[in-house]
């Protein structure tokens, strides 16, 4: 269902040093759907899923998760958190990896298997992580995510270095994982990945510039092309 909001962020406002990464952002993310955050890097992106995950010191504001303050312990079996470093282990092979998550999440031998073929490691899993690619570890990372079967997915461009094929493959499996009633933020500077998103947050500078769907950011932009629309925003929003 998509009329409940699995986050919301009020007055968020995070300072690090003498720099205000996010000035005061308000949003929202609804249960059940695939929301792209979009911008550069360095517009606070990973910041913000810090935020969310509950591991980020923040100067005022709010932000609830799944109707609980981020980083509640009520929370911590049910939002997996995939960020742009590995988080396995590299001196075990991606099997060896993966049988340790799936005995913390109680599943079994049937679900390792499916869990590396959906993340397209087969070929690669009884090889040692650390001699993977760093695209195929952060792969193994969301494997380890998929087999604890969270509710909520934090999940830190996710989709960086890997070809158009698995790249693909990867949406088709967030789309289904959303029509199971899961709630994913996924983040991204590609700018094409938004439309396969149910919602776009465009962000530059650590605020919004958008909160639309695909369509509604071609309409509101005047264009087609998706990178060109963020552009046309973010110099509306500069002027």
């Amino acid at each position: 269902m998509l009329n409940k909001s699995a986050i919301e962020v009020a007055h968020l406002t995070v300072i690090r040093g003498k720099n205000t990464v996010i000035p005061g952002l308000d949003l929202s993310v609804s249960t059940g759907s695939v929301t792209g955050l979009l911008g550069p890097s360095g517009s606070g992106k990973t910041t913000l899923i810090r935020c969310i995950a509950g591991i980020q010191i923040i100067a005022s504001g709010s932000v609830t998760v799944l109707g609980s303050p981020a980083g509640s312990a009520t929370n911590r079996d049910r939002v997996g958190y995939v960020t742009q470093a590995s988080s396995v282990y590299p001196d075990l092979s991606v099997r060896q990896n993966l049988a340790y998550f799936s005995a913390l999440a109680g599943k079994g031998a049937a679900a390792i298997d499916e869990t590396i073929g959906n993340v397209g490691l087969t070929p690669q899993a009884d090889s040692l992580t650390g001699n993977l690619s760093g695209g195929q570890r952060i792969r193994v990372s969301l494997a380890a995510a998929l087999l604890a079967d969270p509710d909520l997915y934090l999940l830190d461009e996710p989709t960086v270095g890997l070809d158009p094929v698995l790249r693909r493959d990867l949406w088709k499996m967030f789309d289904g994982l959303a029509a199971d009633g899961k709630t994913l933020l996924v983040s991204s500077h590609v700018m094409d990945e938004a439309g396969r998103c149910d919602r776009v947050l465009l962000m530059r500078e650590g605020g919004l510039i958008a909160d639309a769907t695909p369509d509604g950011l071609r309409a509101e932009a005047g264009t087609d092309d998706l990178e060109e629309a963020f552009l046309v925003l973010a110099e509306r929003e500069a002027a």
